[in-house]
Formats: structure tokens, C-alpha cells, sequence
């Protein structure tokens, strides 16, 4: 158990290993290597620690870390600190869900299916949408994956995507669109919502799809009207990157004519952790079904007439017919899928109203609170959901680091992303900051030097 009883690998064991994988020496099996890359020295390891000993180790290592029961945070851009219910952990920890596997065999794998099949339906009753499949990796790959759905159903090439998109999925978007050969064109911003004016010139016969967001990346919810009918005007499809936690309050992307809804679903029960697993979600109406990547649970009935899941569409890489496949994303996030499709029935609509309101008032009376102190302004005039753009008095890294010593996540330094609001932060203010702690994030700006 203890260190003193570790046995070193022997020589004739290093023979037999390399006789069992068929390879003459140590320095045949990493030729691939290249020398530049290896180590010319053993590692400098420690010796090795019983288990007590390595627990204690781990838990001394985890202690230096900050996480977010020491300190709330205000940050956000596209992960935030939500409430996660108990009973979201209690589902997503039985074993049937976190080791199952792809529910190819119908027949043993009914639970799985089924859960698919509920978030599939829960999502669909929030976009307005007919059809949502079962998860993708996150909010940037759908939104990816959204706009070449547009470029196959159209058959076009070049696709628009705004500005006030969130940067992060704008780079998603600009490695698939490399890599393919494919135009991207960027819409400008005009006071922090997307230039319609300029949309509305840019958009012509070759475009294939518009990519929005709504709210968008600085929190502002977008004026949209009209937007479609210039999109369908031209053919094109519309897809929208919205927050699910705000769609309680604000139209369904079928209400102002999307075609292709997506989004990242971590708010719906997901902690933030180091930045995920994140759960990105496509919701589409019915005639861009086959245009859709990964997987489609369906509800049927087996031969004996009772109620059955199965997968009815599987448009993967791996699968039959691999080289018509809509994506080469293989897999889905099931067990994030199940963590949001428990918080949505937990919650249920009036629960997540409740949550999207408290996002509305805490953020409000935040912005209110911060925009009386000298030096800090908001940057665009507008309704917002749960965050909002400030330019501060400074370096907004250094305004972090110093929030950080008093034991506050200051907001998102937005110089790297949209270098002409320098000096800006993102602040996010979700239902579960308290009024105390707005109170002392307002204090601890207002005697930032």
C-alpha cells in the first residue's frame, strides 16, 4: 500500500512488454517522436503515496483553488453561475446514466432514449420549434453546425453572422468555415446590436444563412422586426443563438420567424466548473430534419402496442452511408443533456420564469447601483437580460486582480474581444447573487484607484 512496497519495472518485464507489442526496442516503439520532443532525463517524480496519503496530497492541491461557494462572481460571456438544484446531481449520479454508452440496442436502453426524447420535447416547447436533436458539445459548435445546416439546405456558400454574436462562437465558426473553403462574412455592430441597415446590403442571392444572437453577447436584447422577412426574402435561412433561461420572458425564436434555434444550455443545471462539459442545443423547424447532425430520439410503440423510444435519425460520420453525413460531430452530451432536462422539469415553466425575472431585477439594480459611481458608464443604450457592458476607469485586468484580493469574480475584460470599447468589462448578474453581495462588488469598484 505504502511507498516502500512500489516494485520498479525490471528489465526482462520491459522485454516481454515489447515482444507483446511487437516492437524490437524502447526506441522503435517513439520513433514517430521526433528527438526534439523527448525527454533526455527521467522525470523528477515523487516516490509513490498510499491511498490516505494521496487523498491528503489532492485535497491540500484543491485547497489553493478559489471556487465559487468562496467568492461570487460576476462574470459571464456565455458560462454563468446559476443555481443547480440537488436533485439535478441525485438524477445524473446513477450509474444507468453516467456509464451508459450510445443507446444503439433500443431494447435495453429505453431509460436513456427516454431521457433524450423529454429534453429533445422540453426544448422544443421553449424555442417553438418542431424538432431538436440530442445535444451537441456546446453553444460555439452549434451555432457552428447551425450555419453549414443553412449551406446544405440552400446550397449556398456564404453566410453572415453579426458582430454582437459572442466571439467565442464567431471563432467556433471561423475554424469550420477554414477548413471548409467556406465564405463568413461579418455584420457590424451599430450601438452594440447588430448594423441592419448594413445587413440588409450585405445579404444578396449567395448567402445561405444570417446568424444572430438574441439576447445578444453584451446582454442587449436585439430589435428583430422585420429581419426575417429580409432573410426569407432572399431564400436564406435565419438561425438565432438565444439564452434558454431567458425565453420565459422573451419570444420564442419561432415568434419572430427563425428557421434554426441554438445555444449553449449550461444555465439549464450545470455548474461552471473550469469552463464545462458545456451542452450546446439545435432546435429547427420540421423541413431542416435532415439537414441536422447527431441524433433524433423518437417515441413509438413496440409489438405489443406499449409505449417505446428508439433513435430515429442518426445522421453521424461512423454510420452507414458515412460520407452523406451532416456532421462529423459522433457523439452527443447525454448526461449534461439529462442534467438540463431535469432542472427544466424540476423548475418547470413558472420556476424558470422565476429564475429569468430575478436574472432581470438583480442585473438592473446592478447596472443602476454601478452606473452612479464616476468613471464607470454603460456602453449602449437598451433593454438587457442578466448582463451589460461598462466602460471602467482602467485597465479592467487590473480591476480584476484587485476585485480578486477582496474576494470578488469581477466581470469579463472585453479589450481582447472588442478592442475599440477599450477599457470595457461584461458584468453578469444572475438569480444567484444576493443583494448584500451586489452591494459589495458596487463598494469595491467605487474605491478602485
Amino acid at each position: 500500500m505504502g511507498g516502500e512496497h512500489y516494485l520498479p519495472l525490471t528489465p526482462d518485464d520491459r522485454e516481454k512488454m515489447l515482444e507483446a507489442i511487437g516492437a524490437a526496442s524502447v526506441e522503435e516503439l517513439f520513433s514517430d517522436i521526433p528527438q526534439k520532443l523527448r525527454l533526455d532525463k527521467l522525470l523528477q517524480l515523487p516516490p509513490p503515496l498510499s491511498e490516505p496519503e494521496a487523498y491528503k496530497h489532492i485535497s491540500s492541491l484543491a485547497g489553493k483553488n478559489i471556487s465559487l461557494n468562496d467568492m461570487p462572481s460576476f462574470l459571464g460571456g456565455g458560462v454563468y453561475d446559476h443555481f443547480v438544484p440537488a436533485i439535478i446531481k441525485h438524477i445524473t449520479g446513477r450509474s444507468e446514466f453516467y456509464t451508459s454508452y450510445t443507446p444503439y440496442q433500443p431494447e435495453i436502453s429505453q431509460g436513456v432514449l427516454q431521457a433524450i426524447f423529454e429534453y429533445q420535447t422540453m426544448l422544443c416547447m421553449l424555442t417553438g420549434m418542431d424538432v431538436a436533436n440530442a445535444s451537441m458539445y456546446d453553444g460555439g459548435t452549434a451555432v457552428a453546425e447551425a450555419a453549414i445546416m443553412g449551406c446544405g439546405a440552400t446550397r449556398r456558400s456564404k453566410v453572415l453572422v453579426s458582430r454582437s454574436v459572442s466571439p467565442f462562437y464567431r471563432h467556433v465558426m471561423e475554424s469550420y468555415f477554414r477548413s471548409r473553403g467556406l465564405p463568413l462574412e461579418e455584420i457590424p455592430l451599430r450601438d452594440g446590436q447588430t448594423d441592419l441597415a448594413a445587413m440588409e446590403k450585405a445579404i444578396d442571392s449567395d448567402v445561405a444563412a444570417v446568424v444572430l444572437q438574441q439576447p445578444n453577447f453584451f446582454g442587449l436584447v436585439e430589435e428583430l422586426t422585420g429581419v426575417s422577412d429580409l432573410v426569407h426574402e432572399h431564400k436564406a435561412v435565419l438561425v438565432a443563438a438565444v439564452d434558454p433561461l431567458s425565453l420565459p420572458l422573451l419570444k420564442a425564436p419561432v415568434e419572430y420567424g427563425v428557421d434554426i434555434a441554438v445555444g449553449e444550455g449550461q444555465g439549464l443545471g450545470v455548474p461552471p466548473t473550469f469552463g464545462g462539459p458545456l451542452l450546446g442545443f439545435i432546435a429547427a423547424r420540421e423541413k431542416f430534419i435532415r439537414q441536422m447532425p447527431g441524433r433524433i430520439a423518437g417515441e413509438t410503440v413496440d409489438v405489443e402496442g406499449n409505449r417505446a423510444y428508439v433513435l430515429t435519425l442518426q445522421t453521424r460520420e461512423q454510420h452507414i452511408r458515412r460520407e452523406k453525413a451532416a456532421s462529423n460531430i459522433c457523439s452527443n452530451e447525454a448526461l449534461v443533456a439529462l442534467a438540463a432536462s431535469v432542472y427544466m422539469a424540476a423548475l418547470g415553466p413558472a420556476g424558470m420564469r422565476e429564475v429569468a425575472e430575478l436574472c432581470l431585477q438583480k442585473s438592473a439594480y446592478a447596472r443602476e447601483k454601478i452606473t452612479t459611481i464616476k468613471g464607470y458608464d454603460l456602453l449602449f443604450d437598451g433593454s438587457y437580460f442578466k448582463e451589460f457592458p461598462l466602460s471602467v476607469p482602467g485597465d479592467p485586468a487590473k480591476i480584476n486582480e484587485e476585485l480578486i484580493r477582496h474576494g470578488i469574480i469581477g466581470g469579463l475584460d472585453l479589450s481582447s474581444y472588442y478592442p475599440e470599447l477599450d477599457p470595457a468589462m461584461l458584468v453578469a448578474v444572475t438569480e444567484n447573487r444576493s443583494r448584500e453581495e451586489i452591494d459589495r462588488f458596487v463598494s469595491e469598484l467605487e474605491g478602485w484607484k
